[in-house]
């Protein structure tokens, strides 16, 4: 006669309770009232300061809620997003990688708004992810897919990046365009492959001028030969 022993799986407090404050920061985070929209921002803060692991555990979900209050209706919330992201860089670091390329392309969105709060929050944040963004060698060791993401998220920010810190650029956005260009991107089958590329050299192109040659220059003669065809040179 067989047995069966029953076994019973124990959740411990701790993880119930974490369960319980990640979903009451999208409940929060997602609501129609703009000031518990705000709540839902700060409660964020609050577990990034108590609860990092909960967090960086659970980045890319929460923050495709976070994202949409980065972008809110209302300024007071979208300001509060932006000023508590500022904050919340430097707490999380290196767990903020995988969402920290759709961070700084919502940030951007509000360089140009009107409201001088938003703005200041904006340029706050900016600055603080561009400090993390120098920490990012690791993206031009991409290859196939996962280059053309970046590089379509990294041709968005490009100019808005170069204008305040060059350096930056040069650092994180040329790496990309250079492996583009190894052909580390062409095994993907997508037409969009050279208008991807295209775009990210075109970019550079208007914000470096002629220094984009010169970089170009200690490259690889297929490398070289492959920009002066995607730029018309």
């Amino acid at each position: 006669m067989l047995s069966f022993r029953a076994s019973t799986q124990v959740t411990s407090p701790a993880a119930v309770e974490g369960r319980e404050s990640l979903q009451k920061i999208y409940h929060l985070l997602e609501a129609k009232g703009f000031q518990t929209r705000m709540e839902g921002v700060g409660l964020l803060l609050d577990l990034c300061k108590t609860s990092p692991q909960l967090i960086s555990s659970n980045i890319v979900q929460i923050f495709d809620y976070f994202l949409l209050r980065i972008n809110d209706s209302h300024k007071k919330v979208k300001q509060k997003a932006l000023e508590v992201l500022a904050e919340i860089i430097g707490l999380l670091e290196d767990a903020l990688n995988p969402v920290m390329v759709r961070l700084v392309e919502g940030i951007t969105k509000n360089l140009n708004s009107k409201d001088p709060g938003v703005h200041a929050a904006a340029v706050n944040a900016l600055n603080k992810s561009i400090a993390h963004l120098e920490l990012s060698h690791q993206w031009s060791q991409l290859s196939g897919e996962a280059l053309l993401d970046v590089t379509e998220r990294i041709t968005v920010l490009v100019e808005w990046v170069y204008a305040r810190s060059p350096e930056v650029v040069q650092r994180y956005a040329l790496p990309v365009l250079w492996s583009c260009l190894e052909n580390k991107a062409l095994p993907v089958r997508s037409a969009n492959v050279c208008a991807v590329v295209t775009k990210l050299a075109c970019a550079l192109c208007e914000v470096m001028g002629t220094q984009l040659i010169r970089c170009a220059e200690s490259k690889p003669p297929h490398v070289q030969e492959n920009l002066s065809s995607l730029l018309g040179w």
